[in-house]
């Protein structure tokens, strides 16, 4: 790509002040995109992969992260097109496109015809916020996790993500990686649960990123056994009300728009629509 300040070019590290000024004009929704910024101050070897600025009249005017997840930033039509026009066949390497319906939809028509069929796409998933205290109760035994609770959490968080995604975290020879990154959200303080009376896993959850804004939470998940018994409203509550006291303002999530049991669950809490994303994996 040729470096210039009209067109789209990659951004570094000296162009992070101005990536964290494009990411705050929709900081909650930017949240990941954030986090990953500030983590990684743009470096591409921190990064895995790079963040492309698409520039007008010398601003810059939209962005796109670009490694295993790919997500497009406050990105118009136009900017869109610019960065499918842009992307090599290399970059087919991202498992997961991911961001505001409008831009995902408008990137994978442009680049469908050459990156093949997908797994799955999920389109219209509401995306939730909520920056205030939470409607309901919180539930007394939702706490951070330790990683004395790492035997009774991980196949927990195995099965949330299988059932989730379709297809098991450890698939490939995966374990490892997947246990080194709940381990890494346990030492964080970003790992919540509540555990019944035989130390098993029944309501747990993760923040998967932060800023100085919002926090983003993920693997929302309930025992089979357990469902429809209020845990997720209150757990969620828990986990709102902690998040928001120890690491962000805000907390936000996006969720399958046919998952009506959650959204429920989320609006009992106080969650409010903001967006909807689209998913491409995989």
């Amino acid at each position: 790509m040729v470096l210039t300040k009209q067109g789209v070019r990659v951004l570094g590290p000296a162009d992070l002040d101005e990536f964290l000024a494009l990411v705050e004009r929709d900081p909650v929704v930017n949240v990941f995109v954030d986090h990953r910024a500030r983590t990684t101050r743009l470096q591409p070897r921190w990064l895995g992969g790079e963040v492309w600025g698409h520039y007008d009249a010398g601003d810059l005017v939209a962005a796109c992260h670009v490694a295993a997840n790919l997500v497009p930033v406050n990105a118009d039509a136009e900017a869109v097109r610019a960065f499918a026009a842009h992307a090599p066949q290399r970059i087919r390497s991202v498992s997961t496109i991911v961001g505001p319906q409008p831009a995902v939809d408008t990137f994978w028509s442009s680049v469908s015809p050459r990156w093949g069929t997908p797994r799955e796409i999920r389109f219209a998933q509401p995306h939730l916020e909520i920056g205030d205290t939470p409607l309901v109760a919180p539930d007394p035994e939702v706490r951070r996790t330790t990683t004395a609770d790492m035997d009774a959490l991980y196949p927990a968080c195995v099965a949330m993500y299988t059932e989730e995604v379709g297809v098991s975290p450890e698939r490939g020879g995966g374990a490892e990686l997947y246990r080194a990154r709940v381990a890494q959200l346990v030492a964080r303080g970003w790992s919540f649960a509540r555990f019944d009376h035989r130390g098993r896993v029944v309501f747990k959850a993760e923040v998967a990123c932060t800023s100085p804004y919002a926090a983003q939470v993920q693997g929302v998940w309930v025992a089979p056994e357990h469902r429809r018994a209020g845990l997720a409203t209150a757990g969620m509550a828990a986990v709102v009300e902690t998040v928001r006291a120890e690491i962000a303002p805000v907390v936000s999530l996006y969720v399958n728009e046919w998952n009506t049991g959650a959204r429920l669950a989320y609006e009992r809490v106080g969650f409010v629509e903001t967006a909807r994303f689209t998913t491409v994996m995989f």
